[in-house]
């Protein structure tokens, strides 16, 4: 007999398992009721009635969630919480507070400044630097040219070859990135940004390792691997189909977790689709739903979802509005704690934890007095801390002109340090607990959260919501909006379109290498005259044929790397095999 009964969404099925009676009431009946009876008076003889006409009023801030807030929140605003349901202990289900019992009292945040410009010995440098001064992990960018998959002789490299990142062409450019940095022992966040750029890319630092005699399974990091931003983010005039991008990034999962076990294989990127023009609400119900995807495509090819789910993690922005980034990070923990337990039926308490590494917010940075971004930067950094964040990157002052300078990298990984060390911020587990406005936020952004789920899992699921538009109409018309309140001075950016000083406009920024150009060309032309051409082209004949044939394509771009293969050959593979495909138009 066949089964007609309609699929589950995910809310449905969340909300299935925690409806009931409560059985930890955060405040009794009574209480309430005196609660609401002081309020009501509270009200009607202190308060004004403008006041009480703006009750609620919606705080307008660079890539919000337009969430109405009350003048004053109170236990009224949490009267339905079950204490253990809702928050529960730090390190215990269902990890609103935190996903270890101590936190930060075990193990700060990793404090990972993003790096990369000019020639690999040129971040080298800077990666050296910033290890010296207390940086406690490696989080690498490479430039235009290398993340959009071309080699830098390539036309559509010329004069971006070093810029907005490290240019890297094949395993040689890496041993130089790499020169005198023990890859055993510092972990490395390797921004590879797309699935096809990261079977490209992550292979060399692999072949990297095998060189230095390093067993991959020492090897720790992350790499991004992320079909968000190859289908959706990225703006490119190439592009392969979803249905094909999504393919490479499942077989990059499975070929990392079953060779490089301590390596986490994905990090879903909430980040640059936010910074793309996206709410956090929206950035962090595409990323929940396209984990789905990758769980339910990984349990397809036969494999248990906690091994696959233990080793899934994030990557959010986190913006100006204080209380809603905070808020939401507790959010979302819990929220992926629930899919994974009751949709998924996780059983090892690891792979139902949501953990992240944090950017603040570039997007809300400005050319204009930009030493203010430094405030900016270091309250967003601030909200990271009190969400329970496990990594972080603090953006520099001049980022929005330009790749940081040392100075200012130097100020943004001494903005951590001052958080971690002088504060006394990090001595309690969740300090913001238990706030009445806190808590109500939480539920709230957790609701809004699943609801824009379900939008997805109704238009067929992730992949399909990318294939047919929706995704893509959705960010144009937050993006569009969002312009024109910034335009119409609705939304406030101090110096840049309120209270405007007009200095700074004649900033000093930091300048690109000027030789890195031609000293990346040159190093690949000598690459291509010493390598073994034979070698090479089987080895991208091979990959051809795996494309083809439905063959994991990492186990075969790795063999390219070995063979000297460059980021661009891999990738006219890929467009050779499967062809280009047209964005749908958001009109």
């Amino acid at each position: 007999m066949t089964n007609t009964e309609p699929k589950k969404n995910t809310a449905e099925i969340i909300k299935e398992n925690i409806t009931g009676t409560s059985k930890a009431p955060v405040y009794d009946e009574g209480f309430l009721n005196k609660v609401k009876d002081g309020l009501d008076s509270w009200k009607e003889n202190v308060v004004r009635p403008n006041d009480l006409k703006d009750w609620e009023v919606v705080p307008l801030t660079v890539l919000g969630s337009e969430i109405p807030r009350e003048m004053v929140y109170t236990p009224l605003n949490v009267m339905s919480n079950d204490y253990m349901e809702q928050l529960g202990n730090p390190g215990e289900a269902p990890f609103t507070r935190g996903i270890h019992s101590n936190m930060y009292r075990g193990r700060t945040f990793t404090q990972r400044q993003l790096v990369g410009f000019g020639a690999p010995e040129d971040t080298n440098a800077r990666i050296k630097y910033l290890l010296d001064h207390g940086a406690t992990g490696i989080n690498l960018l490479f430039d235009m040219p290398t993340i959009q998959m071309y080699d830098c002789d390539d036309p559509m490299s010329l004069g971006s070859v070093g810029s907005c990142g490290v240019s890297v062409n094949h395993v040689a450019d890496w041993e130089k990135l790499y020169d005198g940095i023990d890859i055993s022992k510092e972990t490395s966040s390797i921004v590879t940004h797309y699935p096809s750029n990261c079977a490209c890319l992550f292979p060399m630092y692999l072949v990297m390792a095998e060189k230095r005699g390093v067993p991959w399974d020492q090897l720790k990091g992350s790499v991004q691997n992320d079909m968000t931003l190859e289908e959706l983010v990225r703006n490119s005039s190439e592009f392969i189909p979803p249905k094909d991008c999504f393919r490479i990034e499942c077989d990059n999962i499975e070929f990392i977790r079953n060779n490089v076990p301590k390596w986490n294989f994905i990090t879903l990127n909430g980040y640059n689709f936010r910074e793309f023009g996206t709410s956090g609400v929206t950035e962090m119900a595409v990323a929940a739903a396209h984990g789905m995807a990758i769980l339910d495509e990984m349990i397809r090819r036969g494999y248990e979802v906690d091994w696959v789910a233990e080793r899934l993690a994030f990557f959010w922005s986190v913006g100006m509005d204080f209380f809603e980034e905070v808020s939401r990070l507790r959010a979302m923990r819990r929220l992926w704690y629930r899919i994974l337990k009751y949709k998924y039926n996780a059983k090892n308490p690891r792979s139902t934890w949501m953990r992240c590494h944090i950017q603040t917010s570039g997007i809300s940075l400005v050319r204009e007095e930009p030493y203010n971004n430094a405030i900016r930067s270091a309250y967003e950094a601030l909200a990271a801390v009190f969400g329970g964040v496990q990594s972080m990157h603090v953006d520099s002052y001049d980022e929005a002109i330009s790749v940081p300078s040392e100075e200012a990298s130097l100020l943004s990984l001494r903005t951590q340090q001052i958080i971690e060390h002088e504060t006394g911020v990090t001595t309690v587990v969740d300090p913001l607990g238990g706030s009445y406005y806190v808590e109500s936020l939480t539920n709230e952004m957790e609701k809004r959260i699943l609801e824009e789920i379900t939008e997805i899992e109704n238009q067929g699921g992730y992949v399909e919501a990318i294939a047919n538009g929706y995704l893509s109409r959705k960010t144009f018309n937050y993006m569009y909006k969002e312009n024109m309140r910034i335009e119409k001075g609705e939304i406030k950016i101090v110096g840049h379109n309120y209270q405007k000083s007009g200095e700074g406009e004649e900033f000093e920024a930091f300048r690109y290498p000027e030789e890195c150009e031609a000293k990346q060309l040159q190093r690949l032309n000598e690459h291509r005259e010493n390598r073994d051409s034979a070698a090479v082209e089987k080895a991208l004949d091979d990959l051809r044929i795996a494309c083809k044939e439905g063959k994991n394509i990492m186990e075969y771009t790795v063999n390219c790397a070995r063979a000297g293969c460059t980021v661009g050959e891999n990738w006219k593979v890929f467009k050779e095999v499967f062809g280009l495909w047209k964005r749908p138009s958001v009109f």
